[in-house]
């Protein structure tokens, strides 16, 4: 049984503001030393995800860095019972090596879409997409990851971060993926923790749940062609992001495409993304 673990940071205990997951190269300013331990929180989470799927039955585990810049782990840090995908600009982004004949996915560190009041450090994808939707639907990065592992037929079964980010998740997906959560939002830059032993060890047991219920969790697979939404900052961001073919202009800060299944689906979400991070800011 092979397992892929998206594994990024905002969600992850002790972490609660934006210096503590700015890699130094990506930092407007000098990045404060938090930003090592943070990534050292991090790594013990997915390692702790990797105890618990190895415990109940997975024979292979790749981690996929799904965070900033997305060389956030370590090798060496590492549980040496994993592969490990690094690197940013990669097939299917946060979702990279769904392809290869995965039985089951894990969220780590996950967050809040863009805009949840109490959701820490709340975003999609960056800090300049303000909504995303799949039809009327609200959706954050648990969602446009969800849908690229329905597309080759493969369930989340475990999600773990902060409560809002959880709750999202299950709403979406269902209430059979298992959530563990590891913080509480009093604000979008505060929260309430669990100790990191203590999440670490929920967040094994977690796994190892997770997998013993694949087979009752369903792939997510959203209605296609499917109508996603997307509102981003300003209006030049718009502009620019309907360079992308087949896209739309839907609002003045909003544009649409129609997404035939998962891979369309991702695939220019990509595309969009890239284009409209050109915009003044």
């Amino acid at each position: 049984m092979r397992v892929l673990i998206s594994a990024d940071m905002e969600g992850t205990a002790g972490v609660a503001i934006w210096e503590q997951v700015t890699p130094p190269d990506l930092a407007r300013r000098p990045a404060p030393a938090e930003y090592e331990w943070a990534r050292t929180l991090m790594v013990n989470e997915v390692n702790a995800a990797i105890q618990g799927a190895r415990a109940a039955g997975a024979t292979e585990v790749i981690v996929n860095d799904s965070h900033d810049g997305m060389r956030n782990l370590r090798p060496g840090d590492l549980s040496p019972d994993a592969w490990l995908i690094s690197g940013n600009r990669k097939p299917f982004g946060m979702m990279c090596g769904i392809d290869q004949g995965i039985d089951a996915v894990m969220f780590t560190g996950y967050h809040a879409r863009a805009g949840t009041p109490n959701g820490v450090l709340a975003h999609t994808w960056t800090l300049w997409v303000r909504d995303v939707r799949f039809g009327d639907t609200p959706v954050g990065e648990y969602g446009l990851n969800a849908a690229v592992a329905g597309h080759f037929g493969v369930p989340v079964v475990m999600v773990a971060g902060d409560e809002m980010a959880v709750r999202q998740t299950q709403e979406l997906l269902g209430d059979e993926v298992v959530g563990v959560i590891v913080k509480y939002g009093v604000g979008t830059t505060s929260a309430r923790h669990m100790h990191p032993s203590r999440a670490c060890q929920a967040i094994a047991e977690g796994a190892a749940e997770g997998l013993r219920r694949k087979d009752r969790i369903r792939p997510y697979t959203p209605n296609y062609p499917l109508p996603v939404t997307i509102t981003l900052d300003n209006a030049e961001a718009v502009d620019l992001a309907l360079l992308v073919p087949g896209t739309e202009r839907v609002g003045d800060t909003s544009l649409q495409y129609i997404a035939e299944d998962g891979v369309d689906l991702i695939r220019r979400w990509q595309l969009i993304i890239a284009a409209a991070s050109g915009a003044a800011r």
